[in-house]
């Protein structure tokens, strides 16, 4: 994988309000959505998720 800053949460939120004020097209907002970390983000937040259940399911 390339090196890239880490996924910027509001700018992502931005490109998202962008597409909702019609102020750019469904895949113009994908591409800006995908090369500003959106994947990477919501790995992160699979992988935090699967770390907290399996720590809380351990606990049990």
């Amino acid at each position: 994988m390339e090196d890239r800053p880490a996924p910027d949460p509001e700018k992502l939120l931005s490109q998202w309000e962008e597409w909702e004020r019609g102020e750019n097209p469904p895949g113009r907002v994908m591409a800006n959505l995908k090369t500003g970390g959106l994947p990477e983000l919501l790995q992160s937040l699979i992988d935090s998720s699967t770390a907290g259940s399996a720590a809380a399911s351990d606990d049990s």
